[in-house]
């Protein structure tokens, strides 16, 4: 099945306007999946000079760019821009270098020398560390959060699906964007790679959607329905919700992407990720009985709390089944430490 053939059985992922006096964040708020909205960043001086020309682009961002390290990826040209494993997942197909964003910048403007020029790719790297004062000219409004706002730079390039546990609200600066999305749900159909050895830090999907091998990865199949896809322009932004699968490629020969990052729950919160890796060193490898009773402890505890549950005891009893704050959370940490240090 060809990736034109993947594309035209998923649904297109849900457009939606902002009504006068509305911010995007209320559309967070009500939203039960991703969603786009067209020409949200419009205004935005870096949307401005894409509509220019790429030179454009790499000069305006040259005015901004910091003298700090960064770090960029180079993949040869016959990887076609997927960014990924070696075909036996013993290292990368690309090569991780420290250099500066001037440095990539000038790469990219260097392509054009080139029919088929290797893949340049600076990801997820912090506006405020490499272009301070971007943000004076290329801003959303985001009353009250505080997001984690980060670049992604390249030419044409393929990131297989990954999930992030983060809200996103992401922006096309330059270039275009094609996103493929996957409700967490799908997780067992996506045939996802190893935890703690990463292209980019997050386990990846091992399913090339332009080339999906059908006897390795039969299942993935089953999630192709379930998939949301869409192409989005300079200007245009979408809302990519945690724990979302994404498959993200840039399609232009210069592609600028702008995350709005944050996390959807209090700053004391723990990272269920730490948890889920405890579960695998603590639970996994138990015979069947007692996972099956753990599963109906993480149920009762987790998954399914409510205080009712608890009325039995009194209030100012119930210790870190009551209501979860900073205290709260301090005290589970310390009970954490006390036992893996043992």
């Amino acid at each position: 099945m060809t990736a034109t053939r993947i594309l035209e059985k998923m649904s297109a992922i849900a457009e939606c306007e902002l009504a006068s006096g509305e911010n995007i964040l209320d559309k967070v708020a009500s939203a039960t999946g991703p969603f786009v909205i067209r020409d949200l960043a419009a205004s935005w001086r870096l949307v401005d000079k894409a509509g220019h020309s790429d030179r454009a682009v790499t000069d305006y961002l040259r005015r901004f760019a910091s003298d700090v390290p960064v770090v960029a990826s180079m993949g040869a040209p016959e990887n076609l821009g997927r960014v990924f494993y070696s075909d036996d997942l013993s290292a990368m197909n690309f090569e991780k270098l420290e250099t500066r964003l001037v440095w990539v910048l000038e790469q990219l403007d260097a392509q054009d020398a080139t029919e088929t020029p290797p893949t340049i790719y600076m990801g997820s790297t912090e506006i405020n560390y490499c272009l301070p004062d971007f943000d004076a000219d290329n801003r959303l409004d985001l009353p009250g959060i505080q997001p984690t706002i980060r670049i992604w730079l390249g030419n044409q390039h393929r990131v297989a699906a990954h999930y992030d546990v983060l809200q996103n609200i992401a922006v096309v600066g330059a270039g275009r964007r094609r996103f493929v999305l996957f409700p967490p749900e799908q997780l067992p159909n996506l045939y996802v790679g190893p935890i703690d050895f990463t292209p980019a830090g997050q386990p990846v999907s091992m399913v090339d959607l332009e080339h999906p091998d059908k006897e390795r990865f039969p299942r993935f199949e089953e999630a192709i329905p379930h998939g949301q896809q869409a192409v989005l322009e300079p200007g245009d932004a979408i809302f990519i919700p945690s724990m979302w699968w994404h498959h993200v490629e840039g399609l232009e020969r210069l592609n600028i992407l702008i995350n709005h990052w944050w996390y959807p729950g209090p700053g004391y919160m723990g990272t269920p990720l730490d948890a889920m890796l405890h579960a695998i060193l603590s639970i996994r490898e138990l015979p069947a009985p007692q996972r099956a009773a753990w599963r109906f402890f993480f149920d009762h505890y987790v998954f399914n709390a409510d205080d009712q549950k608890h009325d039995h005891i009194p209030a100012d009893r119930r210790g870190i089944l009551g209501d979860l704050d900073e205290n709260a959370a301090r005290r589970i940490r310390m009970m954490l430490r006390n036992k893996l240090s043992k």
